[in-house]
């Protein structure tokens, strides 16, 4: 095993390592570990897996059933708090699985295998668990991270076109927050990136870890300086909301929330407009319909906006791009954010 980093999150320290295989030895025995799967992720990789719980797949399984279901397995299974949940999937899985680590026993040990792309650069580290309460994402969660993230590239080969997509959206959000050398990466190796060449894709998901695990480093429970990696997210988790969690996945939602900030930005005076349109032009180069789509009104997406968990004093707080590796949060009134929710492109057009 490769041990890639080693970061250390509050008190929490969080071994990062890549393998060849997904393999389950070192995890302990079945009365000591729980491995959680989805549906579709176990059919493709649950051999040789022992102490199993199998969810449904999806977004809409992330809910208080879905972690009460993981950890009356925990009970059942006779985990006590030395024992270990170990999450096997994608976002949605390690979410769920961190969320009720922290919860069993006031916290047990974690492992986490993240199977997809979005998984592996961005949702399963840094400690950030959380279910959707209703149709508000993300709603309650803890902060909780895994003691170890086992990362095996090979495994991407199983994942769909969409799904490999939705994780290539967070890896540019994480290249515009702090990392020229991987947006340059994913700018001129697009074609290699697209047909998931394990090379390309593991330089990837390196990049993102090192951004991600420095910042996660010097602001654990975001009081400051962890907010930016919200970039594009609080207008995502919006069309979430507003289209029932079932019409797009998570990364088409972010990669259509970073054209709305870039527009949002370049309106505000904040974002130029030549770094605009070289964004746009590379979401659309990867194939991301950046328009906000017919029948989902401004006002209907302002709503959900309303219910982010990151507003203050009533107000909606963002995250706006300066230029690469340049970000800052700030209160913008609600008729910016409306035409920003009506645009065409992420360039100010309307």
């Amino acid at each position: 095993m490769n041990e890639a980093f080693h970061f250390r999150f509050g008190e929490y320290s969080t071994r990062v390592s890549f393998v060849g295989e997904l393999d389950f030895r070192g995890l302990g025995e079945p009365a000591q570990a729980l491995c959680v799967f989805d549906r579709n992720v176990y059919r493709l990789h649950g051999a040789g897996a022992r102490g199993v719980l199998v969810l449904p797949p999806g977004e809409c399984g992330k809910t208080w059933r879905g972690a009460e279901r993981i950890l009356k397995g925990a009970l059942r299974a006779g985990l006590g708090r030395d024992g270990r949940i170990v999450g096997l999937g994608g976002g949605v899985i390690c979410d769920l699985a961190a969320f009720a680590a922290s919860l069993y026993m006031r916290g047990c040990r974690l492992t986490l295998y993240p199977t997809s792309l979005l998984a592996m650069v961005d949702a399963a580290l840094g400690g950030k668990t959380a279910i959707n309460l209703e149709r508000a994402k993300n709603a309650v969660g803890t902060f909780y991270p895994a003691e170890e993230l086992r990362l095996c590239i090979p495994v991407l080969a199983t994942l769909p076109r969409r799904e490999l997509a939705a994780g290539l959206a967070e890896a540019l959000k994480t290249a515009l927050l702090g990392d020229e050398e991987l947006l340059e990466l994913l700018e001129q190796r697009r074609v290699e990136v697209l047909r998931g060449e394990p090379g390309v894709l593991e330089q990837v998901v390196f990049h993102c870890l090192a951004v991600k695990g420095r910042i996660v480093e010097n602001d654990f429970r975001e009081a400051g300086l962890r907010s930016i990696l919200n970039l594009g997210h609080t207008f995502a988790h919006a069309l979430e909301s507003a289209t029932g969690f079932r019409r797009y996945s998570h990364g088409e939602a972010v990669a259509w929330g970073l054209a709305r900030a870039l527009d949002l930005g370049v309106r505000l005076g904040v974002s130029g407009r030549g770094l605009a349109t070289r964004l746009t032009g590379l979401l659309r180069g990867y194939g991301y319909a950046l328009e906000t789509p017919r029948g989902v009104s401004a006002e209907r997406l302002l709503e959900a906006m309303r219910a982010d968990k990151k507003k203050q004093g009533g107000r909606l707080r963002l995250v706006l791009l300066r230029k690469v590796g340049e970000a800052e949060v700030r209160e913008v009134e609600e008729e910016a954010i409306r035409a920003a929710l009506a645009a065409r492109t992420g360039t100010g057009e309307t």
